[in-house]
């Protein structure tokens, strides 16, 4: 439900999926930047932890997808390795995997930061503990329950969103997905569009949570997510995702 924390936020936001996956490499901060200049409102990224306890920006537990050259290959978990090394792998471009901190530095909208490793908690809420000029921008988001559980405790202030791919999850959340909403108390759910209705929407947003599907890879998903009155969605190409909402925003209008 609404809580304090909540950003006051208004409309339809199109999300930087890992800043702009299609036309930079991912989770990069000339991503970030890129999917900034385009006009992005929001942007998505993922969060795990080296060996040595840094907060790292990157999807997988491995290097092994995203690495470009034979000596980013085969290095085993990322949780495994110290930041100093997995600073030194090209992921795309010339390349590295930044640090939150860099992120954070880089960035000027609002996040969502999705804890992909609840392991990385504490090390996160560090991070924006020293730095409450940023808060305000943040969302905590994650598929785990325990994650946004232990952010709960960590940084009560700072708004908390949960992921799933589906609606109803009775294997990853059998108590129902509104009993883990109402634990962590979050403010944002972010569903998967299998199992989405109109009545599932309206509902979810009555009870005072935003709501979003995703991912939203074509003109038809986002302006189905306009119409249902949507916080946004997540795209990959944000440059396409742009002209789609000024055409989506026209057509409702007629």
């Amino acid at each position: 439900m609404t809580t304090e924390s909540t950003p006051a936020r208004a409309g339809y936001h199109v999300v930087g999926h890992r800043g702009a996956k299609d036309l930079s490499p991912e989770n990069t901060i000339e991503s970030f930047r890129l999917a900034e200049e385009i006009g992005v409102h929001e942007l998505e990224f993922d969060v795990r932890l080296s060996a040595d306890g840094v907060p790292i920006v990157l999807h997988d537990a491995t290097l092994d997808r995203t690495a470009v050259d034979a000596s980013g290959r085969g290095l085993g978990p990322v949780a495994e390795l110290p930041y100093e090394r997995i600073r030194t792998v090209d992921v795309g471009e010339g390349r590295h995997v930044p640090t939150l901190t860099e992120v954070l530095d880089a960035t000027t909208v609002f996040l969502q930061v999705e804890i992909k490793a609840v392991d990385a908690c504490e090390a996160i809420a560090a991070v924006i503990v020293d730095r409450p000029q940023d808060a305000a921008r943040i969302r905590f988001t994650s598929f785990l329950p325990e994650a946004l559980r232990r952010m709960l405790a960590l940084a009560p202030h700072v708004s908390r969103g949960l992921i799933t791919h589906r609606y109803p999850d009775a294997e990853r959340h059998p108590d129902g997905i509104e009993q883990v909403l109402a634990e962590v108390e979050a403010d944002a759910f972010y569903c998967g569009w299998e199992g989405l209705t109109d009545g599932l929407v309206a509902r979810i947003r009555a009870a005072g949570y935003e709501m979003g599907g995703w991912p939203v890879r074509t003109f038809e998903e986002l302006r189905r997510g306009l119409a249902l009155g949507f916080g946004g969605g997540t795209v990959d190409d944000p440059r396409t995702a742009m002209d789609w909402l000024s055409r989506a925003r026209a057509e409702l209008a007629r």
